[in-house]
């Protein structure tokens, strides 16, 4: 069974969704590929009993500290993402490898697709990779701000691309220090 609820955040609501004790999505409210079948009309909790997951209690708690300006690892929560249930689809394996990646970028820091993109190769023992096929991987992470997609940039260091819109990827990396502004 999924479990869902949402979470009030600086940048709106977010919605979260669960299943095995393992986070499968987090999704800010109006952000590209929401899936829209877990969360009909965007309203709420279709499973209020949250209280059975404790997943999505220890993600409440990572964001809370997030939020707070502190560093919460995402190593911290057991994360699915792109594991198929009754609703989401499965990630493809080049999309999985692409959220790892997401993983090792260290708070407060950026990577650019071209960077990724090479790390990727690297690891896939190939010479080249496509920014843009990473780049689409990236765009399409169910699990915002845990996995950090907000920290890929363009080959300029330019805000571009952010599936939950740039005026929350910007906040995200104001928060984290990376752009200076009001946290």
């Amino acid at each position: 069974m999924i479990y869902t609820t949402t979470y009030e955040s600086p940048l709106g609501k977010l919605f979260l969704a669960a299943e095995n004790e393992a986070l499968l999505g987090l999704w800010i409210q109006g952000q590209k590929y929401f899936p829209a079948r877990l969360f009909p009309e965007g309203a709420g909790e279709r499973n209020p009993a949250e209280k059975d997951c404790g997943i999505l209690a220890q993600a409440r708690i990572w964001l809370d500290q997030y939020f707070a300006g502190a560093r919460p690892k995402p190593e911290q929560l057991k994360l699915a993402p792109g594991r198929a249930s009754e609703i989401l689809p499965a990630g493809s394996e080049f999309r999985r490898q692409v959220w790892k990646l997401l993983l090792e970028i260290p708070y407060g820091e950026v990577l650019t697709y071209g960077e990724l993109a090479r790390r990727l190769a690297g690891r896939r023992g190939s010479s080249s990779m496509s920014a843009q096929a990473v780049g689409g991987a990236v765009g399409h992470n169910p699990l915002s701000i845990i996995i950090p997609c907000h920290r890929v940039v363009g080959a300029d260091g330019s805000l571009t691309g952010y599936a939950g819109g740039l005026e929350k990827k910007r906040w995200l990396l104001q928060l984290e220090g990376y752009i200076p502004g009001n946290k």
